[in-house]
């Protein structure tokens, strides 16, 4: 695991053992406060700057945009290395489980053509930076398809999506 970005609270406990004992909603929290100890010196900007809301909405769109345009490079930049998108699935018989996909997933998956068999015109891509607060920012990305929540944080001066919590847009059958 990386740990440019991370509290020493994750290195002291293993990364494994601090992921098998979070919840979904902890997670969210926990990477937010964890980007919150990143070196001061690589957190540049104050809430609400106009030119911190312009780059995080570029990396929300470089990211959803990269995937619809089958990018890979978009797609990489986007994202930190140890970055995780999650997806809450329902499966027959009301259990729910939590599938993760990891950076590398994601490139590969946008390598081999992504969302790219959506015409620009069905995507209907949307993208609002809810908020930034010195180096941590959350957006919300959508399109016809899907609905994601963003979590951001600025590492060595760039900003990166850190966690992805998704959804479809529907409820009816979708590919697995």
């Amino acid at each position: 695991m990386n740990s440019r970005c991370i509290p020493a609270l994750v290195a002291c406990h293993g990364a494994a053992e601090w992921r098998k004992q979070i919840t979904m909603a902890g997670a969210a929290a926990l990477l937010f406060l964890m980007s919150s100890s990143a070196d001061p010196a690589r957190c540049e900007g104050s809430p609400g700057e106009p030119d911190e809301l312009n780059s995080v909405d570029r990396v929300a769109r470089d990211y959803f945009e990269g995937w619809y345009a089958a990018d890979p490079e978009r797609m990489a930049r986007a994202l930190h290395p140890d970055m995780l998108k999650r997806y809450v699935d329902a499966l027959p018989g009301g259990r729910q489980v939590v599938h993760s996909a990891t950076r590398d997933l994601m490139i590969e998956m946008t390598r081999m053509g992504g969302g790219a068999k959506v015409s620009p015109e069905e995507r209907k891509i949307a993208v609002q930076v809810l908020e930034v607060s010195g180096d941590i920012a959350v957006a919300r990305a959508s399109s016809s398809e899907y609905l994601e929540y963003l979590s951001l944080a600025k590492c060595n001066g760039k900003w990166v999506i850190v966690n992805i919590l998704w959804r479809f847009q529907s409820s009816g059958p979708h590919p697995r």
